[in-house]
């Protein structure tokens, strides 16, 4: 006769002790300690050190937030206006960045999210696809081509604006600004994912409850669409902040220094010299601890209200109106430029990869030159052989920790650390993991292969990538285990087989496609990561036989003005890369495919 196995047994025997115990120990060693060694670090040295330096920390303005001069341009008078933005210092520069662009993107967010949730029009479907098109991974060529963009010289707006329209104005924008413009133009679509995904399940009696009361449009939406959808809009708006405090690639291409990403990034080119200045620690420290705070008030102001929403129960129909004219208007004048305005940015990588030159406002001739050269230069392919290669050994610790983890938290319950762990990676900055890797792994393995100094950084690379991308596999292995019942399992066991073959020939077999979604969606996004790649990536040096993957050589022939050709066609790449993958998870494997944030 057969024997249910005890309650006991089941949730503690070794295998089961073996994958929760050995993930906590792997958090420990790839997050805990470095996150405490940067602390630890920054303790070491007086904090004073930054606050009487006027580059870390000031509160007098420096310059104009907008100019206008009257000058001649190529023959003819016109007004020059250049918006560089007022700066104070790296850290409340971005401070301030952060929140500017937080706001920014949380408007247009919530009023594109709106008007897909809310209204039915032609062209819903193109422009909700343009809506996510700048969650495309193009590191640091769509900040290039957001600079080209607003080039008071050659920038398509001042061309458009001064020639075809006639007037005589021509706009630049720079600095401070032109960093928080791309910043929204890249981060607005995470809050619009986010607020539209609260939008379409809120209970539609409650918004026909309110009408029948005498609420209407703007009364309506404020008082009870945007409410409830404040769960979607806080999560959205601290990944805004968080990704704004962290972003180094807009403030390297516009050579924007004023920011503490960029004062990070600049100690990694002196720590080639194998040493990293206590300042790094210091502002890390200040990086996490605005990201921890932020994230954290948001989501205490959340839990404070109740989004509880009463129903017959079942699933209902999302409330879909027609527009009127002056909504037509709104979307086809307003919207509708706005999607394909920040959108242009990825679109332009690929006309700059196949543009024989693009020197003036609109590219010139057609070639395959430029993607030939990612075969053809020795630096950039041996580049792309280690992003290969950095991403597929990723794999394999996200793998397993993506099924572990998540295995451990939907089969045994009080485990809040562990979800915890799995997930806090996407809301800590990748510089602050940069440091903490430099300066743990330094001191605790020195002369191992772990040792940045003597080994170089391909092994904190891959580990970087693994931490990093994990919340990826991770939460689309969880919803797959949500949907296996653990009567499978118990049946499993009573017939004799062990928990890990119970693992290998049931469970994951039945969640194969969720797993192999989300090492796929891992994959692209270690392809693409940048933060760490800057960082840890040019501890190595460059020459042919470099260890630095894709996106710090996109950084490096950006910087050194080898041209954007062949960095756009790296962009093309990568873009290509994570449309494959959108397919192959969406329509083949039917799953959702999970963008950064969302």
């Amino acid at each position: 006769m057969l024997r249910k196995p005890s309650r006991l047994s089941f949730y503690f025997d070794p295998f089961t002790v073996a994958v929760t115990v050995l993930p906590v120990a792997l958090f420990a060693l790839l997050l805990i300690a470095p996150l405490a060694s940067v602390i630890y670090v920054a303790s070491l040295y007086n904090p004073a050190y930054l606050l009487s330096d006027p580059t870390y920390f000031d509160l007098k303005p420096k310059g104009e937030f907008l100019t206008a001069t009257a000058i001649t341009f190529r023959g003819r008078q016109v007004t020059v206006v250049r918006v560089s933005g007022v700066s104070f210092s790296a850290v409340v520069n971005s401070l301030l960045n952060g929140l500017t662009v937080t706001v920014v993107a949380s408007a247009i967010g919530v009023a594109v999210a709106f008007a897909f949730a809310r209204y039915d029009f032609r062209g819903k479907h193109v422009l909700r696809i343009l809506a996510t098109v700048p969650l495309l991974q193009t590191p640091f060529i769509n900040s290039f081509v957001i600079k080209k963009l607003f080039d008071w010289r050659d920038g398509i707006l001042s061309w458009f604006i001064c020639d075809v329209l006639g007037l005589p104005i021509r706009i630049g924008v720079t600095g401070l600004a032109g960093v928080a413009v791309a910043q929204i133009m890249t981060f607005y679509p995470i809050v619009y994912l986010n607020v539209y995904a609260s939008m379409v399940n809120i209970d539609p009696s409650l918004e026909e409850q309110a009408e029948n009361l005498g609420a209407r449009g703007l009364r309506l939406f404020r008082t009870v669409t945007l409410p409830l959808s404040l769960p979607g809009l806080a999560a959205g708006a601290a990944l805004v902040f968080i990704f704004s405090l962290e972003d180094v690639a807009a403030p390297i291409v516009f050579n924007e220094h004023r920011l503490i990403s960029y004062q990070v990034f600049n100690r990694f080119i002196e720590a080639t010299t194998g040493q990293l200045s206590p300042a790094a620690a210091q502002l890390a420290v200040i990086l996490l601890a605005l990201s921890l705070a932020v994230f954290a008030a948001i989501r205490k102001y959340v839990t404070l209200r109740q989004y509880a929403m009463l129903s017959r129960g079942g699933r209902w129909k999302p409330r879909v109106g027609k527009l009127g004219l002056r909504g037509k208007l709104a979307v086809y004048l307003a919207l509708a430029p706005l999607l394909l305005f920040s959108a242009f940015p990825q679109l332009a990588v690929f006309t700059y990869a196949f543009a024989e030159r693009w020197t003036g406002p609109l590219p010139e001739g057609f070639t395959l030159e430029h993607l030939g050269s990612m075969v053809s230069d020795p630096i950039v392919f041996r580049a792309i052989l280690n992003s290969l290669t950095y991403s597929l050994l990723a794999i394999f610790l996200i793998a397993f920790l993506g099924i572990s983890v998540p295995y451990a938290i939907a089969r045994f319950r009080k485990l809040e650390l562990l979800d915890l762990l799995a997930t806090s990676p996407i809301a800590i900055p990748g510089l602050v993991v940069a440091v903490g890797y430099f300066y743990f792994f330094s001191s605790s393995f020195r002369g191992t292969i772990l040792d940045p100094i003597s080994s170089g950084p391909p092994a904190l690379i891959v580990l970087a990538y693994a931490i990093r991308r994990l919340p990826f596999t991770a939460r689309a292995v969880f919803a797959g285990l949500q949907q296996v019942h653990v009567a499978l399992e118990e049946a499993s066991l009573n017939l004799g087989a062990g928990r890990f073959r119970t693992l290998v020939n049931i469970v994951i077999p039945l969640i194969g496609l969720s797993l192999l979604s989300g090492i796929m969606v891992s994959f692209v996004y270690c392809m693409s990561e940048t933060s760490t790649s800057v960082t840890l990536g040019g501890l190595g040096g460059m020459g042919e036989g470099h260890s630095a993957p894709i996106t710090y050589v996109m950084m490096d022939y950006l910087v050194r003005v080898r041209g954007p050709y062949i960095v756009a066609s790296l962009g093309a790449l990568l873009i290509t890369a994570q449309l494959l993958v959108i397919t192959i998870v969406n329509v083949v494997f039917k799953q959702r495919y999970a963008y950064i944030g969302v």
